[in-house]
C-alpha cells in the first residue's frame, strides 16, 4: 500500500470522534477498552485507527493503561487487550 493510499484511508474526523469518545467513556466507566470504544462509535475506514485513537489519547494525556483483560469479541478469540481509566490530574503514571 502506498502512502498516499494510506492517507485516503485514514478519516480524521473519526480520530477528532474517537478521542471525545474515549473521553466520555473514562468519565463513565472507571476502566475501559477498545470494545468500549468499537460499542460507542462507528467503524472507522482502517481498523488501525482504534489503536491509534488509544495512543493518541494517552500521548495526550487523558488515559493511562492499567492493566489487560480477556477479549470478549469473537473475532479476537480470547485475546487479551489492554484496559485503560481516565489519567487523574495531578497523577504521576
Amino acid at each position: 500500500m502506498t502512502q498516499s493510499m494510506a492517507l485516503e484511508d485514514y478519516d480524521s474526523s473519526w480520530s477528532e470522534d474517537a478521542i471525545a469518545t474515549i473521553v466520555g467513556i473514562s468519565l463513565a466507566q472507571e476502566t475501559f477498552s477498545a470494545e468500549d470504544l468499537r460499542e460507542a462509535i462507528r467503524t472507522p475506514p482502517r481498523s488501525a485507527q482504534y489503536g491509534a485513537a488509544f495512543r493518541n489519547a494517552q500521548a495526550q494525556g487523558l488515559i493511562v493503561a492499567v492493566g489487560y483483560r480477556q477479549s470478549t469479541t469473537k473475532t479476537r478469540n480470547n485475546g487479551s487487550h489492554k484496559l485503560w481509566r481516565r489519567k487523574q490530574e495531578g497523577a504521576a503514571s
